[in-house]
């Protein structure tokens, strides 16, 4: 069944580099009607992936970014305040939530870091998983059409600000890992997608220096997204890869240990370690 999905052709429409695996897993999933919890660590392109299938399916894609302030009646719906005060809980004053409106289209669900929204937005999950179904008050039941699925991110465990998500929804899910790619295809990603045509030896530092950073002095490490903003900036920067990489990291790299060895002195290890080995910017 999986063999209707062409994973090149979805690959070449969307930009995809690499990832075969993790697209034919997902495609999968999906053709078969089964959620998905894709977990890896920031900018390893859970999204486009999500969006590259579900796109080949022909589905709908509806967006929800996790955030530990978001609520039930957020992901749900509600009725239109005015609107009730004046003609009651009518039907047509009711305002869909995402969950509603992927339900209705039969559209995926993508809900970005699932595990940082509150326990009980995770909980109005269980029953659309389940049977496709969701109970709002005042409106009765809402049945999924054809095709509704969930597709879900988390960041590792790890990661500051990430919670754990409780056995009832994982059992819902099926497991799809995504890594770091390998430096190859990385240098690949940052030709594709940087903004100002850089040379392969900018294109090779950027990635190098972003690929140091995935060590044990730093909690979190730069995805390739960094590695694209290192070669954009050294470009206009004449080339000057470290001074890019200066600005390009702090807001991207968490330290593990931030008191005991300063960024300065990470960054600077980093230059010694790559930089100084790669040849001259051209």
């Amino acid at each position: 069944m999986i063999d209707r999905l062409d994973l090149e052709g979805i690959a070449r429409q969307h930009g995809v580099i690499g990832r075969r695996p993790e697209l034919r897993l997902l495609g999968a999933c999906l053709i078969t009607g089964r959620n998905v919890l894709l977990e890896g660590p920031v900018g390893v392109g859970k999204t486009a992936l999500a969006r590259a299938v579900a796109t080949a399916l022909a589905r709908g894609f509806v967006r929800v970014d996790g955030d530990g302030r978001y609520t039930e009646a957020k992901l749900v719906g509600h009725f239109d305040p005015p609107g009730v005060l004046e003609r009651g809980y009518q039907p047509d004053l009711f305002i869909p939530g995402p969950l509603v409106e992927a339900m209705q289209r039969g559209a995926v669900l993508f809900v970005n870091e699932l595990n940082r929204m509150p326990e009980g937005v995770q909980n109005v999950l269980l029953p659309a998983l389940d049977e496709g179904i969701v109970h709002i008050p005042h409106l009765g039941e809402v049945r999924a059409e054809r095709g509704f699925c969930v597709v879900a991110t988390q960041n590792p465990a790890e990661f500051v600000a990430t919670g754990h998500l409780s056995e009832a929804l994982l059992d819902r899910f099926e497991l799809v890992k995504l890594g770091y790619q390998d430096a190859t295809e990385e240098c690949e990603i940052v030709r594709q997608d940087a903004r100002t045509a850089p040379s392969d030896s900018i294109i090779a530092q950027a990635v190098a220096v972003a690929r140091a950073t995935r060590t044990d002095r730093v909690r979190r490490g730069a995805s390739v997204r960094a590695a694209i903003a290192i070669a954009d900036l050294a470009m206009a920067l004449d080339g000057d890869v470290a001074a890019a990489a200066r600005i390009a990291l702090p807001t991207r790299i968490e330290l593990t240990d931030p008191d005991q060895v300063g960024f300065d002195t990470v960054l600077a290890d980093l230059e010694k370690k790559t930089l100084a080995q790669s040849p001259a910017p051209t």
